[in-house]
């Protein structure tokens, strides 16, 4: 009789290929998390944001007894619930249906970043410049973004209010395409331990909190 192939640490579905990457490059500094190395697979929704929302739970309910533990990351903006419901009740809900489908006992999480992934390109790490092809340009990055008729940045403010236009404007300036090498790169270099975004903080968290 052979034996059973051994249980993975974790299933990962995402909305996007670039929050595939960033999770991939998050997972990589298992050191800096102080986490142990894991087996992890990764999965992008066809139906992005909205299906992974309402539709989560069905494409992970096959891997409840081949993982030990599933993550679902998507953006609240074009999940088509961002007018209805918070980042704290979009992720209730989703591990709700989560549990329900057999992933009990806080073996499932959810992380809706809050509008959305870029929101985490935007931490004060000098390596953000670094990845974005900012390095050695004057004027800096962010003062470029607070400046007029941009405006992306407001000047008490740490990151821009729409992240993701902010993320596209800086790249066309400094002529660098958008990919999701970029996020992994970013990942992999900035301190975890000083974005302050709920939505990481709680990854963070979660991944401690089984795989420490």
């Amino acid at each position: 009789m052979s034996e059973a192939a051994p249980r993975r640490d974790l299933v990962v579905l995402t909305a996007c290929g670039n929050a595939e990457h960033a999770v991939r490059g998050i997972l990589a500094r298992h050191e800096s998390l102080g986490i142990r190395v894991l087996t992890a697979e990764f999965h992008v929704h066809p139906e992005r944001d909205p299906g992974v929302f309402l539709h989560a739970h069905d494409f992970l309910r096959t891997f409840r007894n081949t993982h030990a533990h599933a993550l679902v990351l998507l953006d609240r903006e074009g999940s088509g619930r961002e007018w209805q419901q918070t980042r704290e009740e979009m992720e209730a809900e989703i591990e709700d249906r989560l549990a329900r489908s057999g992933w009990a006992g806080g073996s499932a999480a959810a992380v809706v970043t809050d509008p959305e992934l870029d929101v985490w390109v935007w931490s004060g790490s000098p390596h953000v410049d670094e990845v974005l092809g900012w390095a050695g340009r004057s004027p800096d990055l962010r003062s470029w973004l607070r400046s007029p008729p941009r405006c992306f940045l407001a000047e008490a403010s740490s990151k821009p209010a729409r992240p993701k236009e902010a993320l596209q404007a800086a790249l066309r300036e400094a002529r660098k395409p958008r990919s999701s090498a970029m996020y992994r790169q970013l990942a992999s270099k900035v301190s975890l331990d000083r974005c302050t975004d709920p939505a990481f903080v709680k990854l963070r968290d979660v991944l401690r909190r089984w795989f420490s």
